[in-house]
């Protein structure tokens, strides 16, 4: 079996006199006695047979090879002191990974502002973030398989903290028959039309996304595949406010109102599946997206329930 000829703390000095500028100067930041570094050093150089360091008047001076080794010394120290970090946040309870269900209606770019200001604080915790719709979601809580999820109607007996209130519009091309009409008498024509709807993620899926009653239907898995359809001139599809504004606004897309049903909204909401068992991690992400919500003033519009 190899043994390393060298050791972390030989490393670490070479390090502080570079750093430092001089053996006196590391001495002092590490307190330790200059002939200890010196010691140190340069049997470094010793057993690895190569010139580290050439000291010129009170300076020491990495050499060719030196700059090269110590290079790859740092990314080797750093690696270590991340191991040690981290054992000391598993022994704090501190959670190595987190997993976030995310409703797909949610917008991303605000839980991306949420991760962003955890990613300073998070010591190194991964986050896997798990795009879910309806039953998915309810599934993944009820079998304590996430940390956090951002959900609609949460599952019975789960406490939930709201988010927002999440506006969908009813839309196609500008093309399609129903664009026509202008405003809808009811739901009686749509049923005619091929709708598009969103497939429910869970194991047992008990339903999909949007009002159903159309002879004809297309599901697919997201609102991206949703629009690309919608833009060949085929269907009409709930979707999310957020998520076709821009194309409304171009005219790759258009509104649709039916009397008495022009808009549908859904309340999303927070819920930690595991409270009893909650780490510090997750409560930390928990308070930041809380926290990201009561700030924000985006095109969602703002939902609070009376506590």
């Amino acid at each position: 079996m190899h043994r390393p000829k060298s050791t972390l703390e030989q490393w670490r000095i070479l390090q502080a006199v570079v750093d430092y500028g001089g053996y006196a100067q590391a001495a002092e930041h590490l307190n330790k006695s200059q002939s200890s570094l010196n010691h140190a050093v340069a049997k470094l150089q010793y057993q690895l047979g190569i010139q580290l360091l050439e000291v010129r008047g009170r300076k020491a001076y990495l050499t060719e090879q030196g700059e090269v080794l110590l290079r790859r010394s740092r990314h080797l120290t750093q690696t270590v002191n991340e191991l040690e970090q981290l054992a000391s946040n598993l022994e704090q309870g501190w959670e190595p990974s987190l997993v976030i269900a995310r409703e797909l209606v949610y917008p991303m770019d605000i839980l991306t502002d949420a991760l962003a200001k955890f990613l300073p604080e998070s010591r190194g915790t991964r986050i896997t973030v798990v795009d879910t719709v309806i039953n998915g979601t309810s599934e993944l809580i009820v079998n304590n398989e996430v940390d956090l999820a951002i959900c609609g109607m949460p599952p019975k007996g789960y406490i939930a903290e709201p988010l927002c209130d999440l506006e969908f519009y009813l839309v196609c091309h500008p093309q399609h028959p129903l664009a026509e009409v202008g405003e809808l008498e009811d739901d009686h024509e749509l049923a005619q039309h091929l709708q598009l709807v969103i497939k429910d993620t869970g194991v047992n899926p008990a339903q999909e996304i949007g009002w159903l009653k159309a002879e004809q239907r297309w599901t697919v898995s997201n609102f991206h595949e949703a629009k690309v359809i919608l833009s060949k001139g085929i269907g009409f599809c709930w979707v999310p406010r957020h998520l076709v504004e821009d194309e409304i606004k171009t005219g790759k897309l258009v509104r649709l109102k039916v009397k008495g049903a022009s808009t549908r909204r859904i309340v999303l909401t927070l819920v930690v599946p595991q409270r009893d068992n909650q780490g510090p991690a997750c409560k930390l992400l928990e308070s930041i997206i809380l926290e990201q919500h009561a700030q924000t003033s985006s095109e969602l519009t703002p939902y609070m329930l009376e506590r």
